[in-house]
């Protein structure tokens, strides 16, 4: 797969594309159904497949301090997309400036001049252009116009729920990563760097790698969760704690694995996080035997939710 920055990086004599825009934070499985269906439909017109995305998410620049959770880092998002089998990730600079541009402008500069729209397939509620003032039926007639076609993805959704990155990310604060998982098509997936925590896990017998995470992550709400730790191609069962460590008084808000039948030093390694299901809240115990017993109890449930 191609990778531009900016629309203005196609290359001269590009021929026809078929092609569909959004954020598309997740790649959930309305997300995949909507690039499936165009990498279909390109194979179909014998053209090549484009998503155009948008780089930082456009929500912080029209409203600063607004940036959702990320459901998915940048890479992350590219290799998703690539594997739906897309021929090109176009990622656009979403600035102020950019903000401003009115659809038509957009449809003209960037669909039709650059990347020579022959198909654009977008979601039944996409929206574009300054103020999100372009719809659906705005775009349909400015492919009358320029000469393109325009087929909208019905949304996916399953006893009722649309599948959306805003319910993802309600589903994900509220700690509930199946119901995630269901509408991600994957576990939800937390990625950092192995930092050093207060080394107490090591002194009970339960030495855990602490996660930094990028400052927009969505992290589950506070609790335990079994999951997987992922590092160098290997999957690590792994008992996740989220939470400020209130048995200790702690106060900063970690993300913690204890990876189990593990042996080693994780430090400064990237790793990632898949969470599977959570198993308990986040409770202060009354002194360290208490909280050992438990955290015994939380590596049993662990071995049983990852082995089903």
């Amino acid at each position: 797969m191609e990778r531009w920055r900016g629309y203005q990086a196609a290359p001269g004599g590009w021929g026809r594309s078929a092609l569909t825009i959004g954020v598309f934070d997740g790649v959930h499985r309305g997300h995949q159904a909507i690039i499936g269906h165009l990498v279909k439909r390109a194979n179909d017109l014998s053209v090549r497949s484009v998503v155009v995305t948008f780089d930082p998410h456009p929500a912080e620049v029209v409203r600063p301090g607004s940036h959702p959770a990320i459901l998915t880092e940048p890479k992350r998002k590219a290799e998703l997309i690539e594997a739906l089998g897309v021929d090109v990730l176009c990622v656009v600079p979403f600035t102020q400036d950019f903000s401003r541009v009115p659809a038509e402008e957009f449809v003209h500069d960037a669909l039709v001049q650059s990347l020579h729209a022959a198909l654009v397939v977008v979601g039944e509620n996409f929206r574009f252009g300054h103020k999100a003032a372009g719809d659906v039926p705005l775009l349909e007639r400015l492919g009358r116009t320029f000469g393109f076609g325009v087929e909208g993805a019905p949304l996916v959704s399953e006893d009722s729920t649309v599948f959306s990155s805003t319910y993802i990310r309600s589903c994900i604060d509220a700690g509930d990563v199946r119901a995630a998982a269901a509408a991600l098509g994957r576990p939800h997936r937390l990625e950092g760097i192995v930092v050093r925590g207060d080394q107490r896990g090591t002194e009970i017998g339960f030495p855990t790698a602490n996660l930094s995470v990028h400052r927009y992550a969505a992290v589950p709400a506070d609790g335990i969760y079994a999951g997987w730790l992922l590092r160098r191609g290997e999957r690590l069962p792994a008992a996740i704690s989220i939470g400020t460590n209130p048995t200790f008084s702690g106060r900063e808000r970690r993300v913690e694995a204890y990876i189990l039948d593990f042996d080693g030093d994780l430090y400064g390694e990237r790793v990632a996080l898949d969470f599977v299901v959570r198993l308990r809240d986040m409770l202060k115990f009354d002194g360290v035997e208490p909280l050992v017993a438990q955290m015994h109890d939380d590596v049993a449930q662990t071995r049983q939710a990852l082995a089903r």
